[in-house]
């Protein structure tokens, strides 16, 4: 049986929905089963019987989540590569297709957008070095997938290295996610309450600087190192 499917309904979807609310306001080392079940208004050993452990019920709630963004973001990058046709793909539009599926994700949750946010930002933040092996299988592809697009649309850098800098890129778009109401804090207000689209927008160009960095005269400006190969 597949503890981390998770149903269009009952006792299962409950616990699961009562999780990721939970989740993404507290974080997920905060969060109790206790918790949990409390707010699903279900008995304490009902996580065991439907998830196996609270691990399980955690690999559940982010399987729900990320799997989908995964999958459209390997259904977009293949429809950039056939547009270009084996030429360069812009930077923005692969960045595009690696951040949008997000906003596509939003719009069917039942969480809000600031929670959505949340919720995801603290998945990689808090959990990223305890993936269910399902997304650590994916992410191989993704990221193999984007560096290999990437090199194409970077080139005279090495794999080793666009790695990196797409590692700062998710890097900087999970802390953003999760700490929106942080930001308005300390600048008082100043950030504002950007829509999820102004946002995205924001990253975009931020994100296509940091990928473009030593490149604007065609010449690659990389740390020096043993360089690293990439098989795709």
């Amino acid at each position: 049986m597949d503890r981390t499917s998770v149903p269009e309904s009952g006792a299962k979807l409950k616990l699961v929905e009562a999780a990721e609310a939970l989740f993404a306001e507290r974080g997920f080392e905060s969060v109790s089963v206790r918790d949990i079940t409390k707010k699903a208004a279900m008995n304490i050993a009902s996580v065991n019987y439907h998830f196996g452990s609270r691990d399980g019920l955690v690999a559940a709630v982010m399987t729900r989540y990320i799997t989908p963004i995964n999958e459209e973001r390997i259904v977009r990058l293949d429809a950039l590569e056939r547009r270009w046709s084996g030429k360069s793909v812009p930077i923005e539009e692969v960045l595009e297709a690696f951040v949008r599926p997000m906003v596509t994700q939003i719009r069917r949750s039942e969480l809000s957008e600031r929670l959505f946010l949340k919720l995801v930002g603290r998945m990689f933040g808090e959990q990223g070095g305890a993936m269910p092996p399902v997304m650590v299988e994916q992410f191989k592809v993704i990221v193999a997938r984007f560096v290999k697009t990437l090199s194409k649309s970077l080139p005279g850098l090495p794999p080793d290295e666009i790695i990196w800098r797409l590692h700062f890129v998710i890097g900087a778009m999970c802390f953003a996610m999760c700490q929106e109401d942080t930001l308005q804090t300390i600048s008082q207000g100043v950030s504002g309450n950007p829509s999820v689209e102004t946002t995205l927008a924001r990253f975009t160009r931020f994100a296509a600087a940091g990928l473009r960095n030593g490149l604007e005269n065609g010449d690659a400006v990389v740390a020096k190192g043993p360089q690293a190969t990439f098989d795709f």
